[in-house]
């Protein structure tokens, strides 16, 4: 009998399928998910140029990163204080973009640079201190694009003692009504968009909140008597005067700042709902129709809270889980509900060196053990699961749990379960089977066919059925599972994982993963995920399927199959 072990060139053919998820001629359709880092750590051009590789070790698909160069006066221009009135010299801002055309990114995607409204001390009605504005902001979108990033981030939060979106803050209130300054400011939106957009067509625009800040108006019949005396009203008209010039090119981002303090599915689930429905009352209507094909839902997690002190004003209560693992659950959800990101912001500790702290190292394992490996699951749970098997084989610390997973063995343990409709015979030992009642098909133990040596699991004729096994598992753990499939003739084959309790009970089918063979044009196909044990489970059951098989020319057959505890 082959020893149940999973070999390395095995799992690294499962890394590379399910990391890059298409092979020639087979497009990958699925939406990824991503991760962007964003804080007080946020390094500048130079230093990314210098320290790239410490970057991209962090658990991150992206990044924010800081641009600066000089005033036609020759002092420090800041792209996070593009809304002042100080004229801009273009060239200067070289710099900054050779060093990020020297960047060989290998692993990051998804990069983008950081612009801010800040200090905000431009009057809405002040056409030469605006056009400067809307002239930083062009600045921003030529190095964005030029230095291959997908966009800008920005952060619309005021930080002076002028607060450019507050009408009560306005000095000229009593010139302008209120109705003056939103149309006013829904023109400034437009300017600074069209330029954008004029620069960087395709440009992803992502701001830490937009609509969401002033959810306490919508749903009014005219939101401007709300927005009038809110802190951030004229923020909304100048979103608007963005939906205006946006081209269908362009994707508009609300961050959801306010997920800062969310700590649990619904909090998410909530905020989206109103950001794609409720939102769009905010909106002026011929914009509407752009707003739902255009914006979408991301999510900010604040770090910070997770390692705070109970009674902090920012604390996430981790429950009965560390608060690593609650952080990670919520960065989860974040992603689950997000439509592509989802955005980090941390403070007192960092990732890579940083100018804010030269003399003192505060990497964020120290204050949250784990964090790497929690983001990098909660990101990318496949391909982390599957370097974890990887590793856990090199370092010979990898517990193969499938009883005759590789169908050498004449004898195995049977799996539990108890179900009167599965059967043990024709099964390779170890397994029992199940089809449908209309389904006639022949399961066997194949001892001649086999990926690597003999012996596979076969099924012929079967329109729907499986070969089953069951385990013994706890909620919240997560688990590699694998096989390798063979087709001859029709049948679509897959993984099916579903779910028990602790007596034995179907339970939650809406949960099932579903896995299918990866695209390729080998004989054998890889089919592999990582799951995760939910609530109230204590039994994982593996079917090993196949549907739509019609006659006896119609085979599969699985083999090498592989359970992996990963915790």
């Amino acid at each position: 009998m082959r020893t149940r072990m999973v070999t390395m060139a095995l799992i690294l053919v499962a890394v590379g399928s399910l990391a890059v998820g298409y092979c020639q001629g087979l497009p990958d359709m699925r939406i990824r998910k991503k991760l962007i880092e964003c804080g007080w750590d946020t390094p500048d051009t130079a230093m990314l140029r210098q320290h790239l590789a410490a970057v991209e070790q962090a658990p991150y698909d992206g990044i924010r990163i800081k641009a600066t160069g000089k005033t036609v006066e020759g002092e420090l221009a800041r792209l996070t204080f593009a809304f002042g009135p100080e004229e801009w010299d273009r060239e200067s801002f070289q710099q900054a973009l050779d060093d990020l055309k020297a960047c060989n990114w290998q692993r990051m995607t998804d990069n983008f640079l950081a612009t801010g409204a800040n200090p905000g001390s431009v009057d809405w009605f002040d056409d030469e201190g605006w056009a400067q504005i809307t002239e930083h902001m062009r600045i921003a979108a030529w190095i964005a694009r030029e230095g291959g990033l997908r966009g800008i981030i920005f952060d619309p939060e005021s930080y002076s003692e002028y607060h450019q979106w507050m009408y009560t803050e306005q000095p000229g209130r009593d010139q302008h009504s209120f109705e003056e300054y939103y149309d006013k400011a829904r023109e400034r939106g437009r300017e600074v968009m069209g330029a954008i957009c004029e620069e960087y067509p395709q440009i992803t625009v992502f701001t830490f909140f937009a609509n969401i800040v002033n959810a306490t108006a919508a749903k009014r019949a005219d939101p401007r008597t709300v927005l009038k005396g809110l802190s951030y009203g004229l923020y909304t008209p100048f979103i608007d005067g963005w939906l205006d010039a946006l081209p269908p090119t362009a994707t508009l981002i609300d961050g959801c700042e306010r997920a800062y303090h969310f700590n649990d599915v619904d909090d998410f689930l909530n905020a989206a709902q109103f950001i794609r429905s409720d939102a769009q009352t905010l909106v002026s209507p011929e914009n509407r129709a752009k707003y739902r094909a255009q914006v979408q839902v991301g999510f900010g997690i604040y770090l910070d809270a997770h390692a705070n002190p109970p009674g902090s004003k920012y604390y996430i209560d981790p429950g009965d889980q560390t608060p690593t693992q609650r952080l990670a659950r919520n960065i989860t959800s974040a992603l689950r509900v997000c439509d592509e990101y989802v955005w980090t912001w941390g403070e007192k500790w960092h990732w890579w060196p940083c100018k804010r702290w030269p003399e003192n190292d505060k990497p964020w394992e120290l204050a949250l053990p784990g964090i790497t490996d929690a983001l990098n699951w909660a990101r990318d749970p496949q391909g982390y699961g599957l370097r974890r098997v990887a590793e856990m084989e090199r370092a010979g610390t990898l517990v193969e749990l499938a009883r005759n997973g590789d169908f050498g063995s004449e004898t195995a343990a049977t799996p539990d379960g108890g179900q009167d409709d599965w059967k043990q015979e024709g099964a390779p030992a170890g397994w029992s089977t199940w089809q449908a009642g209309a389904s006639e098909g022949i399961f066997a133990w194949d001892r001649e066919v086999g990926a690597i040596a003999p012996g596979s699991a076969r099924m012929t004729g079967v329109s729907d059925g499986c070969f089953i096994q069951v385990y013994d598992v706890q909620p919240g753990e997560r688990y590699f599972v694998r096989a390798v499939a063979r087709q001859q003739g029709r049948g679509w084959p897959q993984i099916r994982v579903r779910w028990q309790t602790p007596e034995g009970q179907w339970t939650l089918q809406e949960l099932d993963p579903i896995l299918t063979p990866e695209p390729s044009h080998d004989e054998w196909k890889t089919i592999a995920g990582v799951v995760t044990v939910p609530e109230g489970v204590g039994k994982l059951v593996i079917l090993l399927g196949v549907k739509s098989q019609a006659s006896e020319e119609d085979i599969v057959w699985f083999d090498d199959v592989s359970l992996v505890k990963l915790q």
